[in-house]
């Protein structure tokens, strides 16, 4: 009995302590230094899994429209799948009409290997195409092990992987005007 209790006390501690680190570790989505106002944005949305793929597009919308972006500076596409984001977000990222991409979609683990091969394509092909192009692409994938996590993470505000990759897309637009601006200062150089 005392073994069972003294167990149990500490699973409860271990349970307290991975909750506070759990809450730590959320990043600090509030920024108020940062707006979305003079920027373009391009959504790419993934049609799989569109129950869940939806709801990701309107916490990303949610998220400019806080920052202070226009609806004309919002546009959407919509792709498949995720294996095809990366080059609908290439091809918006290349046209230069916007100052960042944020790519959604969810890819939910099943029986087979190919969760890995278009989760793991999806995130390297996204990431490709910011470091070519230099335009920020954000990574609102969800890449899940069950419907239940899916859900966990396509709630409302900062539960909405959308939302959590616009306000990333935001400070990355900012980010890359003021190194503009420092470089341009510097060395006379356009960025």
């Amino acid at each position: 009995m005392k073994i069972s209790l003294l167990l149990f006390n500490f699973l409860g501690v271990l349970y307290t302590c991975y909750r506070w680190q759990v809450l730590e570790l959320k990043t600090e989505l509030q920024r108020s230094d940062v707006s979305a106002a003079g920027f373009r944005f391009a959504i790419v949305v993934s049609r799989w899994n569109s129950e869940y793929t939806s709801r990701l597009e309107s916490g990303a919308r949610q998220a400019l429209a806080e920052g202070g972006a226009g609806e004309d500076a919002v546009v959407t596409f919509h792709v498949p799948g995720a294996f095809e984001l990366p080059l609908a977000c290439l091809k918006a990222a290349k046209h230069r009409e916007f100052d960042a991409v944020i790519a959604l979609g969810v890819v939910v683990r099943g029986d087979t290997p190919h969760f890995d091969y278009v989760a793991g394509e999806a995130a390297r092909g996204i990431m490709n195409v910011s470091l070519e192009t230099g335009v920020p692409v954000m990574f609102g994938v969800i890449t899940a092990d069950n419907i239940e996590q899916t859900e966990a993470r396509c709630g409302e505000g900062v539960d909405n992987k959308g939302f959590e990759a616009a306000v990333s897309a935001i400070e990355m637009a900012n980010l890359m005007r003021e190194m503009k601006t420092r470089r341009d200062d510097i060395i006379g150089i356009p960025f």
